[in-house]
């Protein structure tokens, strides 16, 4: 006989949707995000991101330098209500550079939307999130956008999926004309077509006619050629396309495909409903004590995210947690896993890119946001009851090295503080040399704008100027057994040894030959890409 608790537990479960967006950069990832919430209710005009300069900025992208460049290169949560469902959007970066923060976001995701630009089919930084989210098993549904443009054939843009990833596909939806002649969709499921009117810069929500497919005035409101075009296309589709499978999709192995613009908010409100039928609600997560279902009694979630002076006035610190299962409420005593210690978390909040409310209770599949006094690291179990932890987020490995130098000695204090604090955040790796004479920190990141973020957010957050030194490096492998391991090899060809900040032995090389070299020549010695995982153990101090 379920209790009370759980009968709340498995309502609010039932109603809840979370969802990350993968795409390229440019394939126009912040605007469907806002066209979402526009049609969520939660902001009244979207904004889009490189339009007019008198315009509003994008919701999602709170950062200045975001602004300034009409890049996403934080990740926020964006929550909101939208027919009688709670959504969670995990916002991620849109930039290759940011790869890391977004494979922490997808840790927390339940589903992935994968954005794809019709002109430009998969792009290189799609398939690699692609392949994040392969690991994690996450169900994809896609989203072909900019069909106002002229782009390629609906037809070629599913076969490149199903044979670059191995996805099956299934067309949700398929267009109808494409570029200046793009009149609609045709809606398989209730076998409607959509015919929209554009709306200035698609900043409201779209009006659209729909009619059904047999009606016969279809024929009228659409040119006789474009309309003998979609019966073809829709008679070959339904002749040799795959039936939808929901096992499939939920397993990672189909993914829904729709057309459309999110500009023009053509397609955005049909893939919304659709999409909100057929995704994952929460699942169970893995944990040392097994599988935990969102129904399980007690209140448990992970920090995915860290992420400093979110609002500059108040110089803050938030932890973003996952809510697993149980259900949380404001001022609650939760358990640290890996210190051991008891946290009340008194100000727990909302988040909706920058701004905040206080929450006073949440379910699992929500994200909520916790000030960091320093307590949390990334990938932090909290729980309550009986102890577990869930599964660590490893790091990857950098391909970019430098030292970071303070040129201004009475900015120390500033320039140690923005160092470690950003750290924490997970904004970029830092390592130190092995050679005690050398204190300056060393940066590692996978793309040169962390770098520059780094340097700007040191400059404008903390008042801390400082000066890159770039160094030769283009691998780093951690040393799977320490520095016992290091030591029983000996003397070492063609690498240098640093120390990351939990001081484990990290080598460098400046190329995958160099690598290579070593690995032939010391095949005992383990070497990983990946860093372990850190749990149980806190960060050496700077």
């Amino acid at each position: 006989m379920p209790t009370e608790l759980q009968a709340e537990l498995q309502a609010e479960v039932d109603r809840r949707r979370n969802f990350a967006i993968i795409s390229h950069p440019d394939a126009g990832k912040t605007t469907l995000t806002e066209k979402l919430l526009l049609y969520g209710g939660a902001i009244h005009q979207a904004g889009a991101v490189k339009a007019r300069r008198a315009q509003r900025h994008a919701t999602s992208d709170w950062m200045e330098m975001e602004q300034q460049r009409g890049i996403s290169i934080t990740s926020t949560v964006l929550q909101f209500d939208y027919k009688g469902f709670q959504i969670n959007l995990l916002d991620t970066p849109g930039h290759q550079d940011f790869s890391e923060d977004t494979y922490r976001t997808l840790a927390a995701a339940d589903n992935a939307v994968m954005l794809i630009d019709a002109a430009k089919g998969l792009e290189p930084q799609t398939r690699k999130l692609f392949e994040v989210c392969r690991m994690r098993g996450l169900p994809i549904f896609t989203f072909v956008n900019k069909l106002d443009r002229p782009g390629r054939e609906p037809l070629e843009l599913l076969d490149e999926i199903e044979q670059e990833l191995g996805l099956q596909t299934y067309a949700a939806n398929w267009p109808i004309g494409m570029g200046d002649r793009f009149k609609g969709v045709f809606e398989r499921r209730s076998r409607q077509i959509h015919l929209f009117e554009r709306s200035a810069h698609g900043q409201r929500e779209a009006r659209d006619t729909v009619i059904d497919l047999g009606d016969p005035g279809v024929e009228e409101l659409l040119e006789q050629d474009l309309y003998y075009q979609f019966k073809d296309d829709l008679e070959l589709l339904e002749e040799l396309g795959a039936e939808l499978d929901l096992e499939k999709v939920h397993r990672g192995q189909m993914t829904p495909v729709f057309f459309g613009s999110a500009m023009t908010n053509f397609g955005v409100e049909p893939f919304l409903n659709a999409f909100l039928d057929y995704a994952l609600k929460p699942t169970p997560h893995a944990s040392t004590k097994g599988e935990i279902d969102p129904t399980y009694p007690e209140f448990t979630g992970f920090v995915f995210k860290l992420q400093a002076n979110m609002d500059p006035k108040h110089r803050d610190r938030i932890a973003f947690v996952r809510v697993c299962s149980g259900k949380f409420e404001k001022d609650m005593a939760v358990s640290h896993a890996r210190t051991g210690k008891t946290v009340r978390l008194s100000r727990p909040q909302k988040l909706f890119a920058q701004d905040r409310e206080v929450i006073e209770e949440a379910y699992p599949g929500d994200v909520i946001g916790l000030n960091n006094p320093g307590v949390f690291a990334i990938g932090d179990t909290i729980y309550v009851g009986s102890k577990l932890e869930y599964e660590g987020i490893p790091s990857f490995s950098p391909e970019l090295f430098a030292y970071l130098k303070n040129p201004n000695p009475s900015k120390f204090k500033q320039f140690q503080k923005g160092v470690s604090e950003l750290r924490e955040e997970g904004a970029v790796q830092i390592m130190y040399s092995a050679d005690e004479s050398k204190r300056d920190p060393i940066l590692a990141a996978v793309g040169q704008l962390q770098f520059e973020v780094v340097q700007f957010r040191l400059q404008n957050e903390y008042g801390a100027e400082t000066l890159l030194e770039p160094l030769p490096y283009s691998v780093a492998r951690w040393v799977v057994a320490g520095w016992p391991a290091l030591e029983k090899v000996g003397r070492l060809f063609n690498t240098v040894t640093v120390k990351d900040s939990w001081n484990r032995p990290v080598l460098l090389f400046r190329n995958e030959w160099n690598l290579n070299q070593v690995q032939a020549d010391h095949p005992e010695l383990q070497l990983s890409a990946i860093a372990p995982v850190v749990s149980g153990s806190q960060p050496a101090s700077l």
